[in-house]
């Protein structure tokens, strides 16, 4: 970490990109005779010039895991932690592409402003514990109530009891499920239940869940997000719905395949694995919402 160079525009992205999304190269191999014939992978990404803010709630989100589980962070890494803070500050007010890479126009998605408080949230905590430096938490904090004043009066609806996909959307998205996860907002809060409602209603069928049902500028459909139906089980658990999500996990688990592993996406109608496999998304949403039953249980 003593060596890396905070950006002064957003990294490229490093998620996959999408099964649906994938274009065959002229000539390519449609693959081995007795596999699915599904072609080649696209080359490069669309998705490489586009904003996508949560990153920096992810980062100050594990420095702060990191350091208040007793490890040190050396003055540098400190310094660029900070500045990873002073960056938000600039940037949180944009309309982004989303978690999701959509092709659409950018817009301003609640997951992302949820993660950008986290960012400013978490800097705060650090300055206050004397971790990283403080010269700047008066910003850190006005654009954290800023970032929260955001999202609580244009990202939830009160028709739908539920925070939205997007500020004055009236869909919703998987991705809300975060801000519970990683602290927006804490797992009693009612705003938070009432989210977590209205993803079951609308974009949970049995043990699948979609990302979102809106449009996104690209054609076709897809399969079942299996890191979403993993963020739910964690969610139910959070929440104190254990047998929900006992039973979402038990289910989870029978769809995997003959050596345990999972895929990006997954069909509804066949069982059939979509997208890449085996999927570290996927896995890790998997062990994490293991952990939060367990913890639930205790």
């Amino acid at each position: 970490m003593a060596d890396a160079r905070l950006p002064t525009h957003p990294p490229p992205p490093a998620r996959p990109v999408p099964p649906r999304r994938r274009r065959p190269r002229p000539g390519a191999d449609p693959g081995p005779v007795g596999l699915p014939r599904l072609g080649a992978g696209g080359v490069g990404n669309a998705a490489a010039g586009q904003l996508q803010l949560d990153t920096y709630g992810e980062l100050l989100q594990t420095a702060w895991l990191y350091a208040t589980g007793g490890h040190r962070l050396d003055a540098d890494i400190a310094r660029r932690l900070a500045e990873t803070a002073d960056f938000v500050c600039t940037t949180w007010h944009q309309p982004d592409a989303g978690i999701w890479e959509v092709r659409s126009r950018p817009e301003h998605f609640t997951q992302f402003k949820m993660m950008c408080w986290i960012a400013l949230d978490r800097a705060l905590d650090l300055a206050k514990r004397q971790l990283i430096p403080d010269r700047h938490a008066a910003r850190w904090q006005r654009h954290r109530h800023a970032i929260a004043t955001f999202v609580e009066t244009r990202c939830f609806s009160p028709r739908l009891n539920s925070y939205v996909r997007s500020a004055e959307s009236d869909d919703l998205d998987a991705s809300l499920l975060l801000g519970l996860l990683h602290g927006y907002r804490a797992p009693d809060d009612s705003r938070m239940h009432g989210t977590v409602a209205a993803i079951q209603r609308t974009l949970q069928d049995g043990p699948y869940v979609n990302r979102y049902l809106g449009p996104d500028g690209l054609p076709g459909g897809e399969g079942a997000f299996l890191a979403c139906s993993f963020w739910l089980t964690e969610a139910l658990a959070r929440c104190g719905h254990l047998d929900q999500a006992a039973h979402l996990m038990q289910q989870l688990l029978a769809l995997a395949n003959d050596v345990g592993l999972y895929s990006e996406e997954i069909d509804p109608d066949t069982g059939a694995f979509l997208g890449n496999l085996p999927q570290g998304l996927s896995h890790l949403a998997l062990i994490s919402a293991a952990c939060a039953i367990e913890q639930a249980t205790r």
